[in-house]
């Protein structure tokens, strides 16, 4: 995987910027998640799964504390580690945020060069921040010669996110980002932080189906969602909605009924979760594609996060002969579609796919049949 096409961009970038090679290329993947979404800040289960498509960071070790930092297509940009400040708007805004949240966990950090190439779509919900966060944490310990502790690693990316960029994610993203396991996705409980890998029949391949539509989660109600699932929780008297149920939710008289919507939501996707993670090891893609269908559903009605472009393109792909199942994937308000299409009929699925899109007018529509993928890590040094 070195000689991979978004490796060899990120090491010709640093050359033509810091000179000479670097010490070494961190690859920090996308992720889809296939069921499970808002539950993850609620303390629930979630599926995701990284993907084959990553982020690279070619870095090389400096004597002082500075961070010089370049991406493609962006400005570069230099940070200080002794007097970090935000960079509102900035890329570098995230990796500012790493630094500084491994810093309040008491790493001692030093200066790199570094240069980022990425294959992963910004905006699309496939995690493009959360594989900064997390290369740039993998390069600061292959540098300070820690051991790579995905947890820690994912909980110091997400904090970098809650705090010094102001979103208030879960730990999905960063956790599957720095914890996955190749060829499995990984069912996660966000309260215990406990991970299982769940294996993919072989009968079916995973479509990440790119709707051209992109979203800022900071600018946009995801944080608004997460206040109604607090305000939630503390009507019903628990830690989280984790810990309700749905005769919780029709016994509180004082639930306005938008806050009722989505505390529903919450509750009846952690089910979902579970009973799809048991229907993919019991090799039942029907009843996955049906749970796919229901999350969409909730989502779209219940927490209100889909988007015309993105129901009519669900509707579009779920009608494909050899689909069994789609839905929104990530946070929702634009972005991509995730899809189980029957591994024997991958080729004419994606024209069918596609063929949809157009017929649609959406646009850009893009289809990356993707294998479950292995966490961040170093693909070469020297």
């Amino acid at each position: 995987m070195a000689d991979a096409p978004g490796a060899a961009r990120a090491v010709a970038l640093f050359r033509s910027v810091h000179g000479g090679d670097p010490d070494l290329v961190v690859r920090s993947p996308g992720r889809v998640n296939l069921i499970g979404d808002h539950t993850d800040y609620n303390q629930g289960f979630v599926l995701p799964m990284a993907i084959d498509r990553a982020l690279w960071i070619a870095a090389r070790r400096r004597d002082d504390d500075l961070l010089r930092v370049v991406a493609e297509g962006a400005a570069p940009a230099e940070l200080d580690l002794t007097r970090l400040a935000h960079r509102p708007g900035e890329w570098a805004e995230y990796v500012a945020g790493v630094a500084w949240s491994l810093a309040e966990d008491g790493h001692v950090l030093g200066g790199w060069d570094g240069a980022v190439a990425s294959d992963v779509p910004i905006g699309a919900g496939l995690s493009s921040s959360a594989a900064l966060e997390v290369g740039v944490a993998r390069v600061f310990a292959e540098f300070t010669g820690g051991a790579w502790d995905p947890v820690a690693m994912a909980l110091a990316a997400r904090r970098a996110e809650n705090v010094w960029v102001g979103m208030a994610c879960g730990i999905m993203d960063q956790l599957v980002v720095a914890a996955a396991v190749e060829g499995s996705a990984l069912l996660i409980d966000c309260r215990s932080l406990e991970r299982r890998p769940v294996s993919l029949p072989a009968a079916v391949t995973v479509l990440v189906i790119d709707s051209g539509t992109r979203r800022s989660l900071v600018n946009s109600a995801y944080n608004e969602r997460r206040a109604a699932c607090d305000r939630a929780a503390a009507a019903l008297g628990v830690d989280a909605l984790r810990d309700a149920d749905l005769g919780d939710i029709a016994a509180a008289g004082d639930l306005d009924i938008v806050t009722r919507r989505r505390a529903r939501h919450v509750v009846e996707e952690n089910h979902r979760v579970i009973a799809f993670a048991t229907a993919l090891g019991a090799g039942d893609v029907i009843e996955a594609g049906r749970l796919m269908g229901e999350s969409h559903a909730s989502l779209r009605d219940d927490f209100e996060v889909s988007t015309p472009v993105l129901d009519r393109l669900v509707v579009a792909v779920g009608a494909v002969d050899g689909c069994y199942g789609a839905r929104l994937t990530g946070a929702g308000f634009g972005g991509c579609v995730v899809a189980l299409a029957a591994s024997d009929r991958l080729r004419e699925v994606t024209s069918a796919v596609l063929a949809a899109g157009a017929s649609l007018d959406l646009g850009g529509v893009a289809v990356y049949p993707s294998q479950p993928a292995a966490g961040a890590g170093v693909v070469t040094a020297g």
